[in-house]
């Protein structure tokens, strides 16, 4: 599996000199992104961290612990977070079906439906980001 580190380096092998405007031009759309994501999910009422717990959760059901480990975050912060998610009716806990003893998280239709519209709001604000890379930038990114 190729690493960051990896395809910097081969980056730069290939176009010396050019490793730099990447690097200054994804830590610059970075911060864009994250202004988005938190933009769009204050306007629904969500915190950062919530909206990528729906992002994350949206096509797979995770283990409490697992979801820590996604997020990067202690489990009991992650516990609070699934709290506040279960009572705006975004998440369910069900027993794990191969572990008894263990609960697994899974979105509602309510959090699916949330999960889907931020997506959306975000893809729509952007799409201004992705026509300020030059186009040779975008395929060194999408290889």
């Amino acid at each position: 599996m190729t690493t960051p580190a990896d395809a910097t380096d081969s980056f730069e092998a290939d176009a010396p000199g050019q490793g730099d405007e990447l690097v200054d031009l994804l830590v610059q759309t970075s911060f864009d992104v994250i202004a988005i994501v938190t933009r769009v999910g204050a306007e629904h009422d969500m915190s950062l961290t919530l909206v990528r717990m729906l992002g994350i959760l949206r096509d797979r059901t995770l283990k409490a612990a697992e979801l820590a480990d996604y997020l990067g975050l202690e489990r009991s912060t992650v516990s609070g977070l699934i709290d506040r998610a279960e009572r705006r009716g975004f998440v369910v806990r069900e027993a794990h079906s191969a572990d008894g003893r263990s609960v697994q998280l899974r979105l509602t239709d309510a959090g699916q439906a949330m999960a889907k519209r931020g997506a959306d709001e975000i893809a729509v604000r952007m799409a201004p980001l992705l026509e300020r890379v030059p186009p040779r930038l975008r395929e060194l990114l999408a290889d």
